[in-house]
């Protein structure tokens, strides 16, 4: 494996693009450290430390710790990705979207455009009220912001806004003239920069004798068994032959070849656990408004974390949000027309509707095991605090979607490059020129 990762530094083109994607990243994590003017850094500490099992909290995981610090990226990546998952709603009912997403090169010029625009808006209101919310905190020491007023609010959104765009420029062009996947790597970069502060804890707890360290060796088994899995779930899928029938166009003899359709066990990736845990934490975020009412306190408490309620609630909606995403990003209709046209069918299924409907049996069958360990790996972290009583900064890299961000974007940049050295005719990362978990056709 460091042979591998040798020779990759030896193609010159692929080390320009590695050092062009490390250099764009540490310039994010610099960004992430440079903060809004007019903020009072001590109240802001203060202000933030309850943020963790919030709304708040998920914005703030994304951006890499950039939204408790009030930095010009606080609101990370965010606005792009909403913007990108609205559009692709958008794609499921509406017949423009529909058009332009099977219009090929140029429909996704259109939609990357309206993406962007997408993203200023958004990020625009998301700014305002990020300055609202910084204008309104008040703690012992003293106000976060220094001179409250509409100057300070336009200032933040001018500062934030300008922050989306630049933060959504370098994931673009890393995606061009990096290693790819800019945007997906911006996020698991902002997540593993929380990895050294986690880790200087424990060994300080051990240092203090107040952490056995055998329950950590223990844990780190434990997360090597998770990865594992997680990689494999990642990388299951399911193959249903597909034969394409002989046609003669002039001379030529097209088709007649076999190939296969894979459908993934996990099909949804990351985004059923994005959604749910969204939706989730908005009763904990309300109470934080509402701390005088009875009412809201006593519901905050069943979604409190620590309370079997809210891993019931939370593994089903990720269970539903599975099967509804999945619907969004396979249609087996869709599929069934193309082979039709194209002449190709599954041996013992007749083509067109029956087509269809097979496909659709075998993608629900399918993503049931897929919802159920998202589920499981969503709760997984809340059972470990129980179980260890660490606390959740070292839990969530035991599950959730920080793991499965990490692991899926890991597994992408790892083809990315194993297809670099692979059209060069080096070997991969495996003797067989496949990643660990991959499967041959």
């Amino acid at each position: 494996m460091i042979e591998k990762f040798t020779t990759s530094f030896k193609i010159p083109e692929l080390r320009r693009r590695i050092f062009f994607t490390m250099t764009l990243l540490v310039v994010y994590r610099i960004g992430a450290h440079v903060p809004v003017p007019g903020i009072n850094p001590e109240a802001l500490a203060a202000a933030m430390q309850g943020i963790a099992n919030t709304l708040l909290g998920l914005y703030d995981m994304f951006s890499g710790g950039a939204f408790a610090q009030a930095t010009i990226f606080a609101l990370g990546i965010m606005p792009y990705i909403s913007a990108s998952i609205i559009l692709q709603l958008l794609g499921a009912v509406m017949p423009y979207f529909q058009r332009l997403q099977k219009e090929g090169e140029e429909g996704r010029r259109k939609i990357t455009q309206l993406t962007r625009y997408g993203t200023l808006l958004l990020g625009g209101v998301q700014a305002y009220g990020v300055g609202i919310y910084l204008q309104g905190l008040d703690t012992p020491v003293g106000s976060v912001v220094l001179e409250p007023g509409m100057g300070f609010i336009m200032l933040t959104m001018l500062t934030l806004t300008t922050g989306v765009i630049l933060v959504m420029w370098l994931g673009e062009q890393i995606t061009e003239s990096g290693i790819g996947n800019g945007i997906s790597l911006i996020i698991m970069i902002g997540i593993i920069s929380r990895a050294p502060t986690v880790l200087f804890n424990e060994i300080t707890l051990i240092n203090q004798q107040l952490r056995n360290i055998l329950l950590d060796v223990m844990l780190l088994g434990l997360m090597v068994i998770i990865v594992a899995s997680v990689v494999a779930i990642t990388q299951g899928a399911r193959k249903i032959p597909v034969q394409y029938a002989k046609r003669i166009v002039g001379r030529k003899v097209y088709g007649g070849q076999s190939t296969h359709i894979p459908l993934r066990v996990n099909t949804a990736g990351v985004m059923p656990i994005i959604f749910a845990q969204a939706i989730m934490f908005i009763p904990s975020t309300l109470g934080t408004y509402f701390q005088n009412s009875p009412a809201v306190q006593s519901l905050m408490g069943l979604f409190s974390v620590d309370h079997p309620f809210y891993w019931a609630v939370f593994g089903l909606m990720i269970i539903f949000f599975t099967y509804f995403y999945t619907a969004i990003a396979f249609n087996p209709v869709e599929v069934a027309d193309n082979m039709k046209k194209q002449g190709g069918f599954i041996p013992g299924v007749r083509p067109g509707k029956k087509t269809a409907e097979y496909i659709d049996n075998i993608l629900t069958r399918v993503t049931l095991p897929g919802s159920l360990f998202l589920a499981l790996i969503a709760v997984f972290p809340y059972v470990l605090m129980k179980a260890t009583g660490i606390n959740y900064d070292l839990a969530s890299f035991f599950g959730g979607t920080s793991l499965l961000i990490i692991v899926g974007v890991s597994l992408d940049t790892l083809q990315q490059v194993e297809s670099h050295l692979l059209m060069r005719h080096y070997d991969g990362f495996l003797k067989s020129g496949r990643i660990k978990g991959r499967r041959r056709a």
